[in-house]
């Protein structure tokens, strides 16, 4: 614990760790899935629910608000992004909410980030909303969630290879190196994803949904010119275009469609009947290939910061 829990009010409790034991983890865990049923999306981001275990994370905190015995919420900061502002993902127990916890959370991550400070609303709720005007937040980005059918009535588009590349599909403990290389010049752009580490690639290859066999890399040359991760939600029959990337130096021939295609196919072949994908929405140029492939806006993540 980095600093003394601190009482806001009669019950309530804020800590401040570095690291969560593993029953902290469960509860936090246990803690996001309820609020996940009542809302219909999840507060807390795959990045930062990996988070929750193995050990301390330079630039993690984690913030655990209790009510008497109970954890009623949970904050989670990182700053490790060396231009922006630290981000912030946090969540109040749907039995608990209305009691001022959530602006206590905010306080909290305010006052730690120095108030300056990124704040993620996942599914755009309009409690969210009225918390980061509460919070002196202003809207900064909005990421999209498209989703598309997998289905014989809208059919799936071709895969079409630019010439010399071929596909095949990504091997654990080999490719590591190379993956994250690609991966780093393909989102150089885009600090979350192109920062991925080491131990980021071993956190997703651990989890029970990892298949490599819908992780599919592109070589030209045996060079890593591209590459299409697949993931599955079983629990909904949901395929996501997990992530998608292509090297600068391949972009434009028509890569990046073709590695689409080659996903969706995949998916597809799993028998699941929809397939979906994140994209910012100031990112016209891949609404366009994506909507041009059949997708449709399904809900959006909306991001907050202090203007200062």
């Amino acid at each position: 614990m980095t600093e003394a829990a601190a009482a806001l009010e009669p019950g309530r409790q804020i800590q401040t760790l570095d690291e969560l034991t593993e029953e902290q983890a469960d509860a936090v865990l246990d803690l996001i899935e309820d609020a996940a049923r009542t809302d219909g999306t999840t507060a807390v981001s795959e990045q930062g629910r990996l988070q929750l275990r193995g050990g301390p994370r330079a630039g993690i905190r984690h913030f655990l608000l209790t009510e008497g015995d109970r954890l009623a919420g949970y904050g989670q900061l990182e700053d490790t992004d060396p231009v922006e502002a630290p981000a912030a993902e946090l969540v109040v127990h749907p039995a608990l909410r209305g009691r001022g916890h959530g602006r206590a959370l905010g306080t909290a991550l305010l006052a730690t980030s120095g108030k300056r400070l990124r704040v993620w609303a996942h599914g755009g709720k309009s409690a969210a909303r009225h918390l980061a005007q509460v919070l002196g937040l202003t809207l900064f980005r909005e990421l999209r969630q498209l989703r598309r059918p997998l289905t014989d009535t809208d059919p799936l588009p071709e895969a079409a290879l630019p010439p010399g590349v071929i596909v095949r599909t990504f091997v654990p403990g080999t490719d590591d190196e190379a993956w994250l290389a690609t991966n780093a010049a393909a989102f150089a752009h885009h600090p979350e994803q192109g920062s991925l580490t080491q131990r980021d690639l071993n956190d997703r290859i651990a989890q029970p949904w990892f298949d490599a066999k819908g992780f599919f890399l592109a070589e030209r040359d045996g060079e890593l010119v591209g590459f299409h991760w697949t993931k599955v939600h079983a629990a909904e029959r949901l395929g996501e275009v997990y992530v998608l990337g292509v090297r600068p130096g391949a972009q434009g021939g028509g890569l990046g469609k073709a590695l689409t295609a080659i996903g969706l196919r995949h998916l597809a072949a799993q028998g699941l009947p929809t397939a979906m994908l994140y994209v910012d929405a100031d990112n016209p140029a891949a609404l366009a290939v994506y909507e041009g492939l059949g997708f449709t806006t399904h809900e959006v993540d909306l991001m907050y910061r202090t203007e200062s």
